[in-house]
């Protein structure tokens, strides 16, 4: 009997001009299994990312040659993958710049290999997994009847009881469509890509249009957070989230959070 093979995990594109940060962040995370390539500078981290499509963007904010800002804002326009960023500063100017160009999380340095870990594969969870293809189904053959056909759902209703509600398998909110099984969006039929984080933002407020949602509840449901943090990168996703499916789409309530308008 042979066993399983394990899932691959996944693969790790580390930009880090410090040598020695480089090193160490590339020994801890392949210590947890991940595969790790590594460039030093912007130019190269993005040869490398057309070279390998790894499945995670792991960079430094400060690089030299072409900057992390820079670098997140050319992958973007040829991929949605997850981008999180690493900086050894706080200022808001430099944090709001990653996550406008297109970082969906941020760790400040240093970080303990556990932790960063641990923002990595909640980076990775929020990736939309295709649904499983269905095997094409083979015709039967001349000496073996067909398989009996299965009960409908009206035969094994009760008799004066309401049929099931089905789960729409896309939403559609005046002109905003969202397909839950196969992760598209479309606006007016246009397709828009999304990054996994803006997906998984969209799927909160379209599952409760007009439901005021909390920056706080969204930290936790989209990012994992469990406690206070930073909030920007809520206000900083919506206005990317805005500027994709229309800007009037999302109202913000002063105070408490944003909402998804209602259709009227």
């Amino acid at each position: 009997m042979t066993s399983a093979a394990a899932p691959a995990q996944p693969h790790i594109l580390l930009v880090e001009d410090d040598e020695v940060i480089r090193e160490a962040t590339r020994m801890a995370l392949e210590r947890y299994g991940f595969p790790v390539t590594t460039a030093a500078d912007g130019l190269e981290g993005l040869e490398a990312f057309r070279a390998v499509r790894p499945d995670l963007l792991l960079l430094d904010v400060m690089l030299p040659l072409l900057d992390g800002v820079g670098l997140c804002r050319r992958i973007r326009e040829e991929s949605q993958l997850p981008i999180l960023m690493m900086s050894a500063r706080t200022d808001p100017v430099d944090v709001v710049s990653g996550l406008e160009a297109g970082a969906d999380d941020y760790v400040v340095k240093p970080f303990e290999s556990a932790v960063l870990v641990a923002r990595i594969r909640t980076v990775l969870r929020r990736v939309p997994v295709a649904p499983p293809t269905a095997p094409a189904p083979t015709a039967p053959s001349s000496t073996t009847p067909p398989p009996p056909a299965p009960p409908s759902a009206a035969a094994d209703a009760t008799p004066g009881a309401a049929p099931a509600a089905a789960t729409p398998a896309v939403r559609n909110l005046d002109g905003l469509q969202v397909a839950t099984d196969s992760m598209e969006v479309r606006v007016d039929g246009r397709l828009v890509p999304l990054t996994p984080t803006e997906l998984r933002l969209l799927l909160e407020f379209t599952a409760a249009p007009g439901i005021v949602l909390e920056r706080s509840v969204l930290l936790e449901r989209v990012w994992d957070y469990e406690w206070g943090a930073d909030t920007r990168v809520v206000d900083v996703h919506v206005q990317r989230l805005r500027a994709k499916i229309g800007s009037g789409r999302i109202e913000t309530v002063r105070g408490f959070g944003y909402k998804l308008r209602r259709p009227a």
